[in-house]
C-alpha cells in the first residue's frame, strides 16, 4: 500500500502495533550482550520455523549458489543463515536505539587508508556495501570514523520510517533518496562518500545479465552509472560478525581497477565478483532470504523459486 494512504495521525490505531515494534526494539537494544545473542538465535529459530516463503528463497538461494555442498551442507547453512539474521534483528534495534560507542573497542577496522586516500583525493568515493545481516549495526560501526551518506529506501509506513531514518541520522552524514540520483551525484562530486548496495534484483528495466556464484543474475547498472557520472573511486567494503558473537572486522578492499569500463556487463560481473568475495567469507551471514534471481534472463524461462 503506498505511503500517501497511511493515516496522518501517528496515534492513529492503524499504528499501534507499529509503536509496540518500536518499544520492543527499544527494550531489545538495552539487553545485556549474552542475551541479545540468545534472543537473536532464538528469533531466528523461530522464523526458520514459520516463515515458510522466506525458507524457501535461502534453500533455492543455497542450492544454486554452492552445489559444491552436499544437501545437509547446504540445511546447515539455511539453519546458520537464519540464526545469523535472528541476530542482525537485534543488531539493528542496537544501532537504531543506541549510541553504538561502546562497542568501538570491539571492532577491528582495517585497510582505512583505501577509503582515506579516495576522500584525500577531493573527488569522493563510491562504498560498496553488501545486504549483510550486520549491515544497519555495521553503519553504526562505520560511522564512528567516518560520517559518510547513505542510500535510503523509505518505508511505506510513516511512523516507522520516522523512527529508522531518525535512527540512521545519527550514524550517517545525510540520508539520500535512493531516487534523488542527482541530490547523489552532487553529494559525490563534492568530495563526500556515499555507501550504496546494488546486490538485490531491481528488475529488468535497470539491469543487464551477469554471474553471481555461477547464476546468471539481474545486476543493476547504477555503481558504473554513479562512477562514470562523478569520477569517483568504488570501494568495496567487508563487514562482519565475528565467531564469538561480540566482536566485529570491518575492511576496505583496494577500489575496482579500470572502472567503469564502459561495458555495462562487463562492470556488473566485475561487481557480482567482488560481492561474491565478501560474501564467501562469512556467507551465513549474508541475506539470502531475498529473490536474488526472481529476474531471468529469458521472460519465458521458468522462475526458480
Amino acid at each position: 500500500m503506498a505511503k500517501r494512504n497511511y493515516p496522518k495521525n501517528p496515534l492513529h490505531p492503524r499504528y499501534w502495533l507499529t509503536w509496540l515494534a518500536i518499544g520492543a526494539l527499544h527494550l531489545t537494544a538495552w539487553l545485556p550482550w549474552p542475551l541479545k545473542i540468545a534472543l537473536g538465535k532464538g528469533i531466528g529459530y523461530l522464523a526458520l520455523l514459520v516463515a515458510r516463503e522466506r525458507r524457501h528463497f535461502t534453500e533455492v538461494n543455497v542450492r544454486l549458489c554452492f552445489p559444491e555442498k552436499t544437501p545437509q551442507e547446504q540445511q546447515q547453512m539455511v539453519r546458520d543463515i537464519f540464526l545469523a539474521n535472528g541476530i542482525g534483528t537485534l543488531e539493528i534495534a542496537t544501532g537504531l536505539v543506541r549510541d553504538v560507542s561502546f562497542l568501538k573497542d570491539r571492532i577491528t577496522f582495517t585497510c582505512r587508508e583505501h577509503l582515506d586516500k579516495a576522500l584525500a583525493q577531493g573527488k569522493g568515493a563510491i562504498i560498496l556495501g553488501i545486504h549483510f545481516s550486520v549491515m544497519d549495526l555495521g553503519g553504526a560501526l562505520h560511522g564512528l570514523f567516518y560520517k559518510v551518506d547513505a542510500i535510503y529506501k523509505p518505508h511505506k509506513n510513516p511512523v516507522f520510517d520516522r523512527f529508522i531514518l531518525k535512527g540512521r541520522q545519527k550514524h550517517f552524514d545525510q540520508m539520500i533518496d535512493r531516487h534523488d540520483l542527482k541530490g547523489l551525484v552532487r553529494r559525490v562530486r563534492q568530495g563526500h562518500a556515499a555507501w550504496y548496495s546494488p546486490d538485490q534484483d531491481f528488475g529488468r528495466k535497470v539491469s543487464v545479465f551477469a554471474p553471481f556464484f555461477g547464476v546468471q543474475a539481474a545486476s543493476i547498472t547504477m555503481t558504473s552509472r554513479m562512477a562514470r557520472m562523478t569520477g569517483a573511486p568504488v570501494l568495496p567494503l567487508r563487514i562482519h560478525r565475528n565467531p564469538d558473537n561480540r566482536t566485529y572486522t570491518l575492511e576496505y578492499l583496494p577500489p575496482l581497477e579500470n572502472f567503469p569500463s564502459g561495458d555495462d556487463v562487463v562492470d556488473a560481473t566485475l561487481v557480482n565478483q567482488v560481492i561474491e568475495q565478501l560474501i564467501r567469507v562469512h556467507p551465513e551471514q549474508y541475506m539470502w532470504m531475498h529473490r536474488r534471481f526472481k529476474t531471468r534472463p529469458d521472460p519465458a524461462d521458468p522462475g526458480v523459486y
